[in-house]
């Protein structure tokens, strides 16, 4: 009891900020990453073959270019793009820089997850549309997006939980936050105690997302019934 107690005072101001740092990280990567990732993911759909605007060559060429940023690993894209980073926010340490190349990496899996949320819809409910005259514009904002909303939350959830993992790996370079805390005491300096406090608090954290986005689509799922 009395080391738990100790280890809470020395330590629970810094996981506290650990925590801030990554939930920082994680939620704004995340919605900058939707910001581009759903614009991609709906023109992967709609320039397919058989859908409401096909564009062959466009939609094998975005197709690729997506593939080749969900391929590369991100402990690699994170130092591949430094001078990009320095670039955006003028430094490449530290939380916001982190925000960066979490962005880059999160969007094209998020264009995958959203192009899935779409395919996923009865192609029927587009024709119906089209037969009342709605423009193209019309049909993606107000049927493709909307009746796809509950299974994009569920993407979100994936998405936000994978950039989490990806937070953590931005520690090596001091992007701050858990993953740094693990580093710097867990790894380097041999601390197993903060190892173990730092891996329970990203196990916490995710399995509060997951619910949270669990009960938000089940929701939406009811009203939409």
């Amino acid at each position: 009891m009395q080391a738990a107690v100790a280890f809470f005072n020395q330590y629970s101001a810094m996981l506290l900020e650990g925590i801030r740092d990554t939930l920082y990280m994680t939620f704004s990567s995340a919605a900058l990453a939707y910001l581009i990732g759903i614009p991609l993911g709906v023109l992967l759909v709609i320039t397919s073959k058989d859908s409401i605007r096909p564009m062959k060559a466009f939609h094998a060429i975005l197709g690729w270019v997506i593939n080749i940023g969900r391929s590369i690993p991100f402990i690699i894209l994170m130092i591949a793009i430094i001078p990009f980073t320095r670039a955006i926010v003028g430094k490449y340490i530290g939380s916001t820089a982190a925000i960066v190349p979490l962005t880059v990496a999160a969007a094209p899996f998020i264009a995958r997850l959203v192009e899935s949320s779409l395919r996923e819809l009865d192609f029927g409910i587009v024709e119906a549309a089209q037969s009342m005259g709605a423009t193209n514009w019309q049909i993606i904002w107000k049927v493709l997006l909307p009746e796809a909303v509950p299974s994009l939350v569920r993407g979100f959830s994936i998405s936000t939980i994978t950039l989490i993992g990806y937070s953590a790996m931005a520690g090596a370079i001091g992007a701050g936050g858990l993953g740094d805390i693990a580093i710097r005491f867990g790894y380097n300096r041999y601390q197993n105690d903060v190892m173990i406090v730092t891996i329970i608090l990203l196990i916490l954290i995710v399995q509060v997302i997951q619910s949270l986005f669990n009960l938000l689509a089940k929701s939406i799922d009811r009203k939409n019934r």
